[in-house]
Parts: structure tokens; sequence; C-alpha cells
């Protein structure tokens, strides 16, 4: 414990009503956040003579201030340590990283509502199913509604502007509604009835509904009507066939399964709506050394509930593999959260216990494949510094250039360490001043921009250059100007592709003294090059197309002044194309509503000259 802080004294006039208490470094950092229904009893567990755990021992060594702040119950108390964890981020409490938006599927109220993917605030009118774990469930669940229910998926601009119908309606994937007289308002209501109802889980409900309609249909000798809906009927029932039947429930749960080992823990949410399993995700906490189960899962519960991340709400019934010391405690800050009951249960039996079981199981598969993952990342390292002759690595760049003929050149810069891809720490460099297909001038003036007034505590132990001596020789350059006088000189690296161009077949030019080596294709050493190097590739290809994309996509009408959306549209639309404005002589533009002859000379001028 540090010899400032006199924790005797301070225990004395300590209070014993319930709160929070941060724990500060020398430095001032907040270092930890707890709460306490007694702050008195809480604290003094901390400074006796002998303190269990190795992380409290190691937390209580660095406390030089601890201050208190006191609640009226122990649920404000739960809500106020969330908040502070949140904005001080203390190395010593359990973290949890996630900031990522949940999607829903939304039913649109429009006169002919659509069906789509919705991620973010849920502002927009109409009904909401969901979260689902990531937007390859959306998308999956939309594609299948597709095949089952001809309601439209297309965005409202498309929808207002057809006059014909889309390729969907000749796919039979939807009623056509954009155009009258394809499908009545009443059908096309029934059609959506059916989709929601699909959506709540209600499978028998669709099943009698279409029969019914199907009857109804061949007694008024209605016969195309009757055979659409029985291919309906028919499609419906082989979807179920293929869905695993989870039983009776009609509840919305989120089930909860906990894993830790070797200083590292996975919790594995499993999202069910209406008895339907939406999907599921694993997390991985930040956790210090010796934390305990406890303490992982109520912190994980807290800031994954309270954060609102991406519009995530929490179900009425939140199932957990191990019972809490605070349960209830718990669940009443959770309902008072949501404005609604909300219950926290880790003793269930008959289907909730199988759900449980099932979320157990995966977090502990999870968990063994991030330790497996781990264990070959680190073998990888440990061959690659004894290769390099560097130890140890502790941060490692790769530097890459993409471009199309010289188009939006694009440079990527990716980040790994001991745990892999650090994608926060990526950067993309566009390029821009230079001769079109100038790969080396594009790369200096990529790592120029890196490393000008660089962090000292963010340079590179090795960097990876993907290209040959040309471009390794003038990345040494870069580095020996932007880099003079820094102690710290990271080791540069060349990947230089094989003549085939082959995965295995490359070469490293070593920084320095240019000697270049081959290594076995075998060799876990080279994988993990192969994986920055092909990372860095990705990176860079994928930010060129977005903004070749861009340019591509961008009317020459755009970049003319005075010319905003509407003028736009009125030209392409009285011409008929972008073709015939081009065509178009300075009379024929004058004669558009709203463009004034001398609009009419400006435009005509940029598009000509």
């Amino acid at each position: 414990m540090s010899q400032s802080f006199d924790a005797k004294a301070f225990l004395k006039v300590v209070t014993e009503q319930p709160g929070i208490y941060r724990m500060y470094d020398n430095a001032g950092v907040v270092i930890y956040v707890g709460k306490a229904k007694n702050l008195k009893k809480r604290l003094s567990s901390y400074f006796r003579a002998q303190v269990s755990g190795a992380k409290t021992r190691a937390l209580v060594r660095q406390i030089c201030d601890v201050q208190v702040t006191v609640t009226h119950t122990e649920t404000e108390a739960l809500i106020l340590e969330h908040n502070l964890i949140k904005q001080y981020l203390p190395r010593y409490n359990v973290l949890l990283r996630d900031d990522k938006s949940y999607p829903y599927i939304i039913i649109t109220e429009h006169a002919h509502p659509r069906i789509g993917i919705h991620r973010g605030p849920r502002k927009a009118k109409g009904e909401y199913y969901g979260p689902y774990p990531n937007g390859a469930a959306v998308r999956e669940s939309l594609h299948l509604m597709q095949k089952l229910f001809p309601v439209r998926q297309c965005e409202d601009g498309y929808y207002a502007n057809r006059s014909r119908p889309c390729l969907m309606y000749q796919l039979k994937r939807c009623a056509g509604p954009c155009v009258k007289g394809l499908v009545s308002e009443q059908e096309y209501r029934h059609q959506v009835m059916l989709a929601r109802l699909f959506l709540q889980g209600k499978n028998q409900q669709i099943l009698q509904d279409l029969a019914d309609s199907m009857e109804q249909a061949s007694q008024e000798l209605r016969f195309e009507d009757a055979a659409r809906f029985r291919d309906q009927l028919q499609a419906l029932r082989r979807v179920q066939e293929q869905q695993s039947v989870s039983g009776n429930l009609q509840d919305d749960l989120d089930v909860v399964g906990l894993a830790c080992e070797r200083s590292l823990a996975c919790v594995h949410v499993l999202f069910i709506r209406q008895g339907k399993v939406l999907g599921s995700r694993s997390y991985f906490p930040k956790i210090p050394p010796d934390t305990d189960a406890q303490e992982v899962l109520q912190s994980f519960l807290l800031q994954f509930y309270l954060s609102d991340a991406g519009g995530r709400q929490v179900p009425g019934e939140v199932l957990l593999d191990r019972s809490l010391d605070d349960e209830v405690v718990l669940s009443d800050t959770l309902s008072q959260h949501q404005g609604r009951k909300v219950r926290l249960r880790s003793r269930t039996r008959a289907e909730r216990a199988r759900f449980i079981k099932l979320a157990h199981t995966n977090a502990e598969t999870a968990l063994a494949s991030r330790l497996a993952h781990k264990s070959t990342l680190r073998q990888r390292l440990s061959q690659l510094e004894e290769l390099l002759e560097l130890r140890p690595i502790v941060r490692m760049e790769c530097f890459d250039i993409s471009h199309t003929m010289g188009e939006k050149t694009v440079a990527s810069c990716v980040v790994f360490n001991s745990d892999g891809p650090q994608k926060s720490e990526y950067r993309r460099y566009n390029i821009a001043g230079i001769t079109p297909g100038d790969d080396y001038a594009a790369m200096e003036q990529a790592l120029s921009r890196r490393f000008h007034q660089a962090d000292p505590d963010k340079l590179p132990d090795v960097l990876f250059i993907d290209g040959g001596l040309g471009q390794l020789a003038r990345a040494e350059a870069v580095i020996a100007e932007q880099l003079a006088g820094q102690p710290k000189q990271p080791l540069l690296v060349g990947v230089a592709k094989g003549v085939t161009r082959k995965p295995g077949l490359e070469t490293l030019i070593m920084g320095g003294s240019h000697e270049e080596r081959h290594l076995p294709a075998d060799m876990p050493a080279l994988h993990l090059i192969q994986h920055i190097r092909d990372e860095s590739h990705r990176f860079a290809i994928t930010g060129h197309r977005a903004q070749r994309g861009k340019v591509r996509n961008t009317s020459t009408l755009e970049v003319i002044p005075g010319v905003g959306p509407k003028r736009r549209q009125a030209l392409l639309k009285y011409l008929g194309g972008l073709q015939e404005v081009n065509r178009a002589s300075v009379d024929e533009l004058a004669k558009v509503p709203g463009i004034s002859r001398e609009l009419a000379e400006k435009i005509h001028d940029a598009l000509h000259h």
C-alpha cells in the first residue's frame, strides 16, 4: 500500500451508508470504482493485515487516495458505479467494450408498409422486432420472408419513383404495390399481417389463416388466388420443418452463459424473442487477473444493459447460468432503468434450464477457441521474435498501397500486437498530389503522415512494407528523416511477392542490410507475416473501392455551382437522362423549368469544357 495514504485515519471517518468509492493512484488516475451497501465495511476489507486475492493486493499497493459518494439506495449506487466505470475505464475493473449497434427488423407505417433492417435509435414510425445479434441474422430472416410473403423490402425513394414493377415482382417476391392495379389494398394488408404474425412466432395462426383463405378463394372460383395461398402454405410448412423447434415458450428472454479461464472470460448471450432463438453472440470483456466469476458476470450485466448501446432493450426476463449475491438488487436496478419489471433468474427448470445449458456450453466453446487462437498466435510471434532477433515484439505495423490505374490511390496501415489485429488502431490515407500510379511517392506520403510527430509510445517494433526493394528503400529514407533523434527505431522488413505471386513464396528483405530471406512455406512465423500483409491489403483495397465507387457514382451535374438536387432532377426529367443533358444546346437547357439563360450557359460550359 502507498505510504502517502493513511488507511486508519480514512476508515475512522468513512460513512456506513450505501454508495460508491473511487480509488486513485499517485498520478491521480482512477484505478478502481466499486459500490457497497455499507461503505465502511466494504472499504475496511481492503486494508486488513491479510488481504485475499492477488488482484486486490496489487490494487491496494497502488492506492494513494479514496473518494466516496453516498447514495440513498444500493440501486442508485449500482447505476452510479456503471456511469463512472464508463467515464474512467479503470484498469482494475471489468470492462466491456461493446459500441456495436444491434439491428432490428422494422415494419414501417405507410399506406404500403415495407419490411427492412433498422439500426440505431428507433425514431422511425413502425413496429420493431429484435434485436438480432448481427446484420447477417437479419438479412437471413428478410430473405426467408421475401420467399414467404410478397411484401415490399425496397427503400421508400425507389418505391415512390416506380412506374412499372421491378424484378422482385417478376420473381413473385413482391406484390408490386408501387404500381396501381397489381394488388388490392386489402390483399396487401393481409400479407403484411401474415408477415407480422411470422415475426411474432405465431406460425400456427398463419397456417390456419392461409388454409381458410385458400378454401374461400376456391369456393369463389378464384383458382389462381387459391393456388397462390396453397404455395404459401407449403412454403411455410417447409420452413417450419427446417427450423429447430424451441418448445412452447412464447416469451422474450436473454440467456447469459459465462466461462472463465487463464485471465480470460467469455460471456455468451442467446437472444430469444417470442420463443424463437434469433441468434447469439460471444463477448470477451477485459478483466484484471484473479477476478472472480461473480464480479465478471455482474459487471457484464450492468454494462451490457445500462449502456443502451445501439438501441438495445432489456427483455422481461434474463436467465443466468449461475446465481449472484446481488441478483435482487440487479433486477431492481434494471427494472428502474427500463421503467418496467425485469427479472434475473438463475434457478430454472425444463426448457429454460436447457437454454441456460446451451448458453454455458457456447461460452465454454468460444473461450476454448479464443485460447487456442491466442496460443497459436503466441507461438507464431515467439518464432518471429527469434527469426528477427528482436525481443519482445509488442507492436507491428504494415503499409500497403491500392489503386486502379492510378485512380483514387489509398494507403493502409494495420496494427498487430500479441493479441492479433488491433482494428481500432488501423488507419487509411487518401493519397493526393502525386503522379497517378507512382507507388513509391504514395508510400512516402503515407509514411510521412504516419510518423510526422508520432507518439513515441505508439512506435512499432517491426514495420512491414508490402513491396520489394524499391518500396523498402523509400520507406527507410522517410523513417530516417521523420524519426531522427528518436531512441526507438522500428525494424523495417519488405515483403515481396514471388514471381508466381502464390502464398508461401514471399521474399523477406531486411531493412538496412537488404538481405533476402526465403522462409519455409509451413513456418508459423511466415503465416503471421502473411496474415499481417493480407490484412493490410484487404484494408487498403476496401478503402480504395469505396473512394472509387464514390467518384463513379457522382454525376457530373453535382459539381456545377448553382445546380442543386431539385435542378438536377428537373434537368434529367425534362431532357430524359444525363446523355441528353450532355447533348443539349444552351437554348434547350434554358427551356427547363427553373434554369435561367445564364445558368444554362454555365451548365453547357461545364459539361463541354
